[in-house]
């Protein structure tokens, strides 16, 4: 008798875990209408990043973009048939390539003031900084993680003044914690929870000029503000879920937010691109993406997402 219960309980979990999810992606779909529906659209083109075919082909998810001032694109991605880092030119040209066997989920990528490249592990927890050429100067192993060898690692990276470094340690953990740019852990702030300072997920972190730090916090469909100490300093609210900040040059924040598509529905995912104004938060407009913008990035007065086409990896780039 007892056995059999166990089996039955056992059987059940799948299915109430997936109408959990469907109940929760209702709900987030519900709320990113409400969010664009009185806003006017981002007047932007897509034209997307011409990746070489044989390139684009053997890439999977690109889990997020980052560009520097030279005109370089990184692309972290996915896919096993090509390495994690991918540097490309405005023209979509391979410039070079690296990381293959330094990762288990490839999350983030950011580049500091100094023109170094940063990357974190979702799985391993492990940031990893490198030179633009793609030589390894630093490894931080962030450890405490709940589930090991799980989605239970870090998610996102920002720099302050002075050499400062803040990790948002995301899945699994509820917290932000800030290194040197030697790898020494000075402070970490952050809790469970929907209340001022705490966190479902923080995902990705942004620092502006005035040394604010905005924290998308995902599952709780908001973005948190605080001080480089940890002071919390408020919060903007109804952001379904936010997975990806990015600045642009007119002083506003992009928010990249979306859900997954219910099973056999493509494409997996759907998503949006939020700009607000930094200031105040309030939603200026909007841009449909049409897939997944896990990765996305401000370029030339326009907007790069991470996505795919036809199963093929893409970057889409949308342009004034």
């Amino acid at each position: 008798m007892i056995k059999t219960l166990a089996l039955v309980l056992a059987l059940a979990l799948p299915f109430q875990a997936a109408a959990q999810n469907a109940a929760e992606d209702a709900k987030t779909a519900a709320e990113i209408a409400a969010l664009i529906a009185p806003l006017p659209k981002l007047s932007l083109k897509q034209t997307d990043l011409a990746l070489a075919p044989d390139l684009s082909s053997r890439m999977g998810m690109i889990s997020s973009i980052a560009t520097d001032p030279n005109g370089a694109v990184y692309l972290l991605q996915r896919g096993a048939g090509a390495d994690p880092v991918i540097v490309v030119n405005r023209a979509g040209k391979l410039l070079h390539s690296w990381g293959r066997g330094l990762y288990t989920v490839p999350h983030a990528v950011k580049i500091d003031p100094n023109g170094d490249i940063w990357t974190t592990d979702s799985v391993s927890s492990v940031i990893t900084k490198f030179s633009p050429a793609g030589e390894k100067l630093l490894e931080i192993s962030v450890g405490g993680q709940p589930r090991p060898g799980k989605v239970s690692g870090t998610t996102d990276i920002a720099f302050g003044p002075n050499g400062r470094v803040f990790i948002a340690d995301g899945y699994g953990n509820a917290r932000i914690i800030e290194y040197t740019s030697g790898g020494k852990k000075v402070r970490e702030w952050g809790a469970p929870g929907a209340g001022p300072g705490q966190f479902r997920i923080p995902h990705s972190l942004l620092i502006d000029s005035d040394n604010v730090m905005y924290v998308a916090d995902r599952e709780n469909g908001r973005i948190e503000r605080f001080t480089l100490d940890g002071k919390f300093l408020g919060e903007w609210t109804g952001f379904g879920k936010p997975m990806t900040l990015a600045f642009t040059a007119d002083n506003g924040i992009l928010v990249a937010t979306g859900y997954r598509n219910p099973p056999g529905k493509a494409p997996d995912w759907v998503a949006w691109v939020v700009k607000i104004d930094k200031a105040t938060g309030k939603p200026l407009g909007y841009l449909e993406v049409g897939d997944d913008a896990h990765g996305m990035a401000a370029l030339d007065g326009g907007i790069l997402t991470g996505g795919e086409t036809a199963k093929v990896s893409a970057a889409h780039w949308f342009r004034p």
